[in-house]
């Protein structure tokens, strides 16, 4: 059995929003027991509270977004990466803007503010999502799949036209906090500078540079300093695979294979996983041996 976890203490960073190029801080709060993940708008839009869950998912376009309207927070991944990797169930996100801080552009800043405050376990069982059987979603050549496994286990692949990328593939045998730390956050967002122009007409990337992204020309990686990892570029992609499977709103006994993929596939993934009711089973005992806990996920996050 494994128990709800939230913060010791809150944290706060300020930071610009990748797309929106504005200045935003944010504030993560300590938060009860059966609260799950909460975003809270607090710039004079009537603090319009969202709950991380794929029922809230609005937009997949370069990032995550949670609610519509005046009340929508966007680019929400690296965060909730973070606190899942972490087990933090229970946690309230205030931000006064309609965007998250990028910061560097990876989840490492998060890693660190998260590691000075520290995590506390709660008195009360964290159930967990058991795949039972295999859902499989194909588009073209972008493959998503969950398989029964007694852990979280991912596959990610991604194959780019383009020298300093090419076909890079990641396995993580068991997500823990540790291995997520060193070997994922640190992974920064990335994109090509032939594409700047479009994205920037089209609304996004305002705010980008090469203080928050891994920038591509024709030939080469454009950062002075180079890459963190050789194949920095599909372990970005593990940590955004990673901070939408946090909107089932349950940890997950999984193994997660992706080829091509992007938040648009994570996330028809995750509403097919929780459509599919038959194919898995909330457990608030991980040995196998618990019972059932609810029928649905939605009934306990949105306690």
């Amino acid at each position: 059995m494994i128990q709800q976890r939230t913060l010791a203490a809150k944290f706060g960073c300020t930071g610009l929003g990748i797309h929106t190029g504005s200045p935003v801080h944010m504030s993560v709060h300590p938060a009860r027991v059966d609260t799950g993940l909460r975003f809270v708008r607090t710039d004079g839009v009537a603090r319009h509270e969202t709950l991380a869950h794929a029922d809230s998912v609005t937009a997949t376009s370069l990032a995550t977004t949670l609610g519509d309207g005046p009340g929508s927070i966007a680019t929400v991944e690296h965060l909730l990466a973070t606190l899942y990797a972490f087990g933090v169930t229970n946690a309230r996100v205030e931000v006064d803007g309609p965007e998250l801080p990028v910061m560097d552009g990876s989840a490492g800043p998060f890693v660190h503010l998260l590691r000075e405050v520290g995590v506390v376990e709660q008195v009360a069982a964290q159930p967990v999502l058991q795949v039972k059987r295999k859902i499989e979603i194909r588009d073209g050549q972008r493959v998503i799949r969950v398989e029964p496994a007694p852990k979280l286990a991912l596959e990610v692949a991604i194959d780019f036209g383009h020298a300093a990328i090419g076909l890079q593939r990641l396995k993580v045998d068991r997500l823990e906090a540790a291995y997520f730390e060193n070997e994922i956050a640190r992974a920064r967002t990335f994109g090509f500078l032939k594409e700047v122009e479009a994205m920037r007409a089209a609304g996004f990337a305002r705010g980008g540079s090469l203080a928050n992204a891994v920038v591509l020309d024709e030939a080469k990686v454009m950062n002075p300093g180079g890459l963190r990892y050789p194949d920095e570029f599909v372990r970005h992609k593990t940590l955004d695979l990673i901070g939408d499977l946090a909107l089932l709103g349950f940890p997950l006994l999984a193994r997660v294979s992706v080829e091509r993929g992007g938040h648009a596939l994570h996330h028809r993934l995750v509403r097919a996983l929780l459509r599919e009711r038959d194919a898995w089973l909330l457990r608030d005992d991980i040995s196998g041996r618990g019972r059932a806990r609810l029928e649905s996920p939605v009934q306990l996050t949105n306690a």
